[in-house]
């Protein structure tokens, strides 16, 4: 029996539906990872002369869904601190005194200028809670309602940007607004997205990217 004439509409038309469902799955991969500017348009500040936050930040993290991957934007200055735990025992006693230097960091450090603005990027790479405070002002900021915690779900699971981190540069002491001499910086140029972390499981380090420093808490 002679073979079946192959339809070459038919061919073109398969064609063009691999494209196109290639296409989409691309652009879902692309649309599964999200921004966040913590806050919204208030951003990450404190008025100290109100001793006010700039906005509701657990109201704000509430009405939000969060995924591995994602990222949270701080818009803030040196006035704040940015900083990240896995230790519920850190973030309710709004200090990192006794905090791990593998489940607590800081972000933004390293400036020698009080009230410098600062933009830091948080990607989110471990599921499950993750608790964000500023401890300036000796945990006061905090105490007053500079924090939130979120939950953090698997969703599309973390990119390859995410997934193999470098080391961490060194812990740099945070500025005080009567610092006289500079400090140590290291910035974090990372590729892509900019920045990476531990991979999702694990409690491997969080980084940030472009403009700041991303720091473990280390502790002698």
């Amino acid at each position: 029996m002679a073979p079946a004439a192959t339809n070459p509409t038919a061919i073109a038309l398969f064609c063009l539906l691999l494209i196109a469902a290639a296409s989409s799955s691309a652009a879902a991969a692309a649309a599964a990872y999200t921004n966040y500017t913590v806050g919204g348009n208030s951003g990450w500040f404190f008025d100290e002369a109100t001793n006010a936050t700039s906005a509701n930040y657990s109201a704000w993290a509430a009405s939000q869904t969060f995924n591995l991957g994602d990222y949270l934007l701080f818009n803030t200055n040196t006035n704040q601190t940015v900083i990240q735990t896995y230790n519920l025992t850190t973030y309710q006693a709004c200090s990192t005194d006794d905090a791990s230097d593998d489940d607590t960091f800081q972000y933004g450090g390293g400036s020698e200028q009080f009230g410098e603005a600062l933009s830091v990027a948080v990607p989110l790479t471990l599921e499950g809670p993750n608790y964000f405070f500023s401890d300036a002002d000796d945990g006061a900021q905090c105490q007053d309602g500079m924090r939130f915690e979120i939950d953090v779900k698997h969703g599309a699971g973390l990119p390859p940007s995410l997934s193999q981190p470098p080391p961490p540069p060194p812990y740099a002491e945070p500025p005080g607004p009567d610092a006289a001499n500079p400090l140590p910086v290291a910035v974090v140029d990372t590729p892509g997205n900019g920045g990476s972390g531990g991979g999702a499981g694990g409690r491997g380090p969080a980084w940030g990217v472009s403009l700041l420093l991303a720091t473990p808490l280390l502790f002698f």
